[in-house]
């Protein structure tokens, strides 16, 4: 399918920059970048509006979104996951709830949406290697897709990530450097590999592919849902990648004539993960001081994309809180025994901050909500509490 492309444009400066080549941050907004800090001169893909608004008329296609020629895809298939409506549970009442089951993707985990299209960037550009730093499920997820196409994967990992998703880099062939240390020393690690190496770097939010590929999900509710927004949408947060991707996708469609509002976005944070939270309530950034969570998929001390995932919620409208490790796990039991759905403790986490906003007051029974589920229970097993 032809791709819509035009642009990749700098979200602080609004200098643009060629589609064909590669591209990371802006040179001038990131001149004084150091890892261990929000990034600074993200890049968004920007197309050409007007013709995917024709092509779509003619035929409803999320793919006139994509910022890479389908062509280049890997053959996995990646996406049009179920968006499941539960029974009405005694438990967890809301009238109007929809589960979107990202853990159906093929590494069980959303982040194969963001490691398609980067995947798909390096056989576009006939690069070989593709670096990532990851807590399990992108690491995972790149090995996944990398080896589909036969692409190399160095991953870059925290030594405390959950067995089951270290397993899961090694078994597709992918090369594993344990790091002593977080998730944000990883992200430094793979950012010297990257410099120091000829590939292509994965880096969350460091590539700007990586927050267009999740916001496919995000189109994909929109054609699921009879091409109406929902009211909320609750997204677990970490790096604040998954929300800038679920925010972008119905700017687009707004730029493009399709969408006629955002969705309120609601960012469920782990209390010790809290830095996007925090941020949002006061408009001052401050890392997270120990980011210790059970929920490790968004155990982050320093979110990437920190300045944008903030400004996602005020233009939507949106609200933050926070979640104690008890409520997680409450609501990974929930999901499981109410409906059925075995979701990663950071999955469950968007159960739990409904209950919660609906407890402020913030999300009313006529709202229509959409829980996304972005990691299935097996990447860790060894976090539920029998």
């Amino acid at each position: 399918m032809k791709c819509f492309l035009v642009a990749y444009r700098c979200t602080e400066c609004g200098r643009d920059f060629e589609p064909g080549k590669l591209n990371y941050l802006c040179p001038d907004c990131s001149r004084d970048y150091k890892p261990g800090m929000p990034l600074k001169g993200v890049l968004e893909a920007v197309f050409d509006y007007k013709k995917i608004a024709q092509s779509w008329k003619r035929k409803p296609d999320l793919r006139l979104f994509s910022a890479v020629d389908t062509k280049f895809y890997p053959p996995l298939p990646v996406g049009n996951t179920p968006l499941y409506r539960p029974r009405i549970s005694g438990a967890f009442p809301h009238p109007n709830l929809l589960l979107k089951l990202d853990s159906q993707n093929p590494s069980g985990s959303f982040k194969d949406r963001a490691s398609q299209l980067v995947v798909a960037d390096a056989v576009q550009k006939g690069i070989d290697e593709i670096v990532a730093a990851s807590t399990g499920n992108a690491a995972s997820s790149l090995a996944c897709l990398a080896a589909s196409v036969g692409k190399k994967a160095v991953i870059f990992a925290p030594e405390s990530a959950p067995p089951a998703k270290l397993i899961q880099i090694q078994v597709h062939g992918a090369k594993l450097h344990k790091v002593k240390g977080t998730y944000d020393d990883a992200f430094k690690a793979a950012l010297d590999y990257t410099h120091s190496h000829h590939c292509l770097c994965r880096n969350t939010g460091y590539h700007p592919l990586t927050v267009d590929g999740k916001k496919s999900s995000g189109l994909e509710i929109f054609l699921q849902n009879g091409q109406k927004v929902p009211d909320w949408i609750v997204v677990p947060v970490g790096d604040g990648v998954i929300l800038t991707g679920i925010y972008k996708a119905f700017v687009d469609l707004q730029r493009a004539g399709l969408g006629e509002r955002l969705p309120r976005l609601l960012c469920v944070q782990a209390e010790s993960s809290d830095a996007i939270t925090s941020y949002w309530e006061s408009g001052i950034y401050r890392d997270a001081l120990h980011p210790e969570t059970l929920a490790d998929s968004i155990s982050v001390k320093t979110p990437a994309l920190a300045h944008w995932a903030v400004l996602a919620l005020w233009e939507s409208e949106g609200k933050a809180l926070r979640l104690s490790e008890a409520e997680i796990l409450e609501a990974q039991f929930g999901l499981a025994r109410q409906w059925g759905v075995f979701a990663e403790p950071s999955s469950a986490a968007t159960l739990a901050g409904l209950q919660q906003a609906k407890k402020h007051g913030w999300i009313k029974d006529k709202d229509q909500v959409v829980l996304l589920i972005t990691g299935h229970g097996l990447k860790d097993p060894g976090a539920v509490r029998l």
